[in-house]
């Protein structure tokens, strides 16, 4: 059924999608190898529920039966960048994908719109916006001009790294695939580089347990210590790789259906403290905040606290102190600890003379009351 197809994808980009393609459902033995392996590597992390949902990622006929052919979907959110709302603690940075409400929320319902449109031209049909067991990257490097550049994500010449993807099941036949886009990574390694974690392998895939985005959105408990000094002023998800990719910054700002919120963009950290499960579900429930949680997101704004080499968020630390969660205490510790490791390190650098004397005086009368 061309028609069919043509009519959904036409449908689709009206409604504001920037990029539709059509894809054969049935995953690649490569494809699956590759997921396999990232699993069985470990480097899945916490995220336990990807190997749970192995078998239906492998077999989409358990979402939808008799599907053939998957419409996929992108939109850009490579937005400009926003304003810093006046008042407030304003600290760290958010990725761009967080800069609007829950992009699951916005799209949905036209998924839903294309669900029912097919469903009229009598076909079966099922959406989901990355929370289904569906290989998306995979199906999208398919569907559409792109490809899984060395960072991992999905490349576009047109769009760059910044696309949301979504897809269509349906039970119309496997269409005819166009041919594999040209890899245009080329010799270029600056995702690699700029990763400070060094999260993305040489296999393009990334290992979540050091990936920021990973860390400061799915990681429960406190942040490993020995990455906190690597979350910088990340405060929810990371986009180094992203941002610094040549088809990014040849793409520019980009975005029909997203509309960033500076305060989202740029949120006051004084917001995650002093409120109750609850209250920050009901503040924040619509947006990515969400996902980590009032305590996640209170964590993660200590750690940027503590990595401001201008000490700004003393204010915060304080706060954290008191926090009812544990795990937000102990972030706190850890915070005024770097502030006190660079204090001593400024005042060895003003007068080094002085400060060793005062050591050795310190260590001598310590001497001397034992």
């Amino acid at each position: 059924m061309p028609d069919a197809r043509a009519h959904l994808t036409s449908l689709a980009l009206k409604l504001g999608f920037d990029v539709a393609g059509w894809a054969d459902a049935a995953p690649r033995s490569a494809e699956l190898e590759q997921y396999q392996g990232w699993l069985d590597s470990g480097r899945q992390g916490g995220l336990d529920y990807l190997t749970r949902q192995l078998p239906r990622r492998a077999d989409l006929a358990t979402s939808l039966p008799g599907v053939g052919s998957v419409l996929v979907l992108g939109a850009a959110h490579s937005f400009p960048e926003q304003p810093i709302p006046s008042g407030g603690l304003r600290l760290g940075r958010v990725a761009r994908y967080a800069w609007t409400p829950d992009y699951h929320a916005q799209l949905e319902p036209l998924l839903e719109r294309l669900k029912v449109e097919a469903e009229r031209l009598g076909l079966r049909a099922r959406g989901y916006v990355d929370h289904g067991p569906v290989l998306e990257r995979a199906l999208a490097g398919r569907a559409f001009p792109g490809w899984q550049g060395k960072s991992g994500m999905l490349l576009s010449t047109s769009l760059g790294a910044f696309t949301t993807l979504a897809v269509l099941l349906t039970d119309l036949p496997a269409p005819e695939e166009p041919a594999p886009h040209p890899d245009r990574c080329g010799r270029c390694t600056r995702c690699l580089a700029a990763c400070p974690t060094d999260a993305i392998g040489p296999d393009r895939l990334i290992d979540a347990r050091v990936c920021l985005s990973a860390l400061t959105i799915e990681h429960r408990g406190p942040l490993p210590w020995h990455l906190r000094p690597s979350v910088g002023e990340w405060l929810l998800g990371c986009d180094l790789c992203s941002e610094v990719c040549p088809w990014s910054l040849h793409a520019g700002p980009m975005s029909r259906l997203f509309v960033p919120d500076p305060e989202l963009a740029h949120p006051d950290l004084r917001r995650f403290f002093g409120v109750s499960e609850r209250e920050f579900t009901r503040q924040f429930g619509g947006t990515a905040f969400a996902r980590p949680r009032r305590k996640g997101m209170a964590r993660n704004a200590v750690t940027v606290a503590g990595n401001d080499p201008l000490r700004r968020g003393r204010e915060l630390l304080e706060m954290a102190s008191r926090d009812p969660a544990w795990e937000v205490r102990e972030a706190a510790v850890w915070a005024w600890g770097q502030w006190a490791e660079w204090t001593q390190a400024e005042r060895m650098r003003a007068d080094p003379v002085a400060e060793v004397a005062k050591t050795a005086r310190r260590v001598l009368e310590e001497a001397g009351r034992r």
